[in-house]
């Protein structure tokens, strides 16, 4: 396939607007004297641009070639990922982020590391690392896609440059650069996908008649009940310990900003969905032997991930199939800048300034921060490389954070009792039973069989919601268990071995601890707290 000139220089020329917006944005950073600065933009974000990079953050690649890509396979009913990311959205900012904001957070993980210590506090980080690997994978794997099919250009090489340019700008300017190119870019994304989808659903080669009821809003067989539910749950519940969505929520101005930025958000990128859905079902009922495409079989299940750039390239002229590249553009590089700045917020700030460097200084940690947005954007484009499932990434990003992260975020902000002992049993519970059920994507086998199984179709149970119950009752139970043995004084106090029960102590955040010192108040404090004290100093 010939190079599309015409189309290169546009998306090139958008690169730049993008690229430079950025690096504008980002001379905030560069006068700021504190390290915070950079991964919230000094909590000072409006609601108008809250609301824009909330939005722009939820709709990727993956969201859009991922929902046309289920829409096109399996119907309405099975492109749950839109709804589902969508609830979450509302859920965390009605819900999650007013709790969250109440301790002046850095990041997600400050409340399990102020509770369970810094080292065991940050076990939680490893499935958001792999999270955010996901998610970045699926979003540069979608637009790799689209470009070597519409400007036939090689799929590696615009994933590899790409991923260079969202990396730039963050690496120069944190979250305002990231923040501000959401604006420009939900923008695009908006105009874009709606000025598209409508010349592919009228195109001649589209019959919607095809499209039966059966076909377009797909079935639900009674064996798949189970699988669906949890689906649903997955979306709803994983989607919210997202650190990526508290980074923005924590550098709002005010707690109401985040709170309606939120659901507003949620709104917006749930409208988004409709031009990806309207593709898929426009690709579903197209004779391509009526188009350029030429061909009289379906996609092949190596194809399902290419129907949004097969829709603009074959069932639009040719400068509407450019406008809505530019906005799966937009939609990629609006979600990768946020992965990979989620991940650096996390290394630097819990990883390395809570355990490694407690002393490191503000340009230190700047340059940790930039080293790690190199590494986490290497990987995730690494990933993208590799692998071909692009809803299978997408779908795939909120499995730990479901079953390990979610229910220990509820134990950490409302089980008071909530202890190291618990979390810890509850963290191996529920990571090895997700293992144990294993996973095709990433060529795990099943070492646990669920009742149901199937050889062909795998669990049909709905294991992941009965992982992340398991996990939540098993943290919940023994933290109860092991304050009781303890206050109660059934077992000596020389036993607590991590130090986290004992007598009538009042558990305090490290927030309140400072605050009470520095106004010269007397405070009592447990082991495990002074010794996290004398860390951090």
């Amino acid at each position: 396939m010939a190079v599309d000139i015409a189309g290169l220089i546009s998306v090139i020329v958008f690169y730049v607007i993008i690229l430079a917006v950025g690096i504008w944005a980002g001379r905030k950073t560069a006068r700021s004297k504190e390290s915070d600065d950079i991964f919230l933009a000094s909590r000072n974000l409006g609601g108008m641009v809250s609301f824009f990079t909330l939005a722009a953050t939820m709709v990727g690649g993956g969201y859009i070639n991922g929902s046309a890509e289920m829409m096109y396979s399996r119907g309405f009913l099975w492109t749950q990922a839109p709804i589902g990311y969508n609830c979450a959205l509302c859920i965390a900012g009605l819900v999650f982020a007013p709790k969250v904001r109440q301790g002046n957070y850095i990041t997600i993980f400050d409340p399990f590391q102020n509770k369970y210590g810094n080292r065991l506090g940050s076990l939680l980080f490893v499935p958001q690392l792999l999270g955010d690997l996901f998610w970045s994978a699926s979003i540069l794997s979608a637009l790799g896609a689209s470009l070597s099919i519409i400007l036939g250009i090689d799929g590696t090489i615009t994933i590899i440059v790409s991923a260079c340019v969202a990396i730039g700008y963050t690496f120069f300017g944190g979250l305002y650069s990231v923040a501000f190119t959401d604006v420009i870019q939900m923008i695009c994304i908006f105009a874009g996908l709606f000025v598209a989808f409508p010349f592919a659903l009228t195109n001649e080669a589209v019959d919607l008649s095809k499209l039966s009821d059966g076909v377009w809003q797909g079935s639900i067989q009674t064996r798949e009940v189970g699988v669906y539910v949890d689906s649903y749950l997955l979306l709803i519940m994983g989607g919210i310990p997202w650190q990526v969505y508290y980074q923005r929520a924590l550098a709002c101005r005010t707690s109401n900003i985040a709170r309606w930025a939120s659901v507003a958000g949620g709104v917006a990128a749930a409208v988004q969905a409709i031009p990806p859905m309207a593709l898929g079902a426009a690709v579903a009922a197209a004779n391509w032997n009526m188009t350029a495409y030429n061909t009289s079989t379906p996609l092949s299940p190596e194809q399902t991930s290419l129907v949004v750039p097969l829709a603009l390239q074959y069932l639009c002229p040719k400068v509407v199939s450019i406008i809505g590249l530019g906005a799966v553009s937009a939609a990629v590089m609006s979600s990768a800048d946020s992965c990979v700045l989620s991940t650096a917020s996390v290394l630097t700030h819990n990883i390395y300034a809570n355990i490694i460097r407690p002393r490191a200084s503000h340009r230190e940690k700047i340059w940790v921060m930039r080293i790690s947005i190199l590494v986490s954007g290497a990987l995730g484009t690494i990933v993208a490389i590799s692998v071909s499932s692009i809803y299978g990434l997408f779908f795939l990003c909120s499995d730990l954070m479901y079953v390990i992260n979610f229910p220990q975020l509820v134990c950490v902000l409302w089980i008071s009792f909530s202890n190291t002992y618990g979390y810890l049993v509850g963290f191996i519970v529920g990571l090895g039973l997700r293992i144990s059920a294993g996973e095709p994507l990433l060529g795990l086998p099943a070492l646990l069989l669920f009742p149901g199984y199937d050889e062909e179709l795998g669990q049909l149970f709905p294991f992941r919601s009965f992982t992340m119950v398991t996990g939540l009752l098993s943290t919940i139970m023994v933290s109860y268990v092991t304050n009781q043995l303890f206050l109660r004084k059934i077992l000596p106090k020389r036993l607590d071995f991590l130090r986290c029960v004992t007598s009538m102590e009042v558990t305090v955040d490290k927030a309140d601890i400072h605050d009470a010192q520095t106004k010269g108040e007397a405070i009592p404090l447990s082991e495990n707290q002074k010794s996290d004290l004398a860390e951090d100093s």
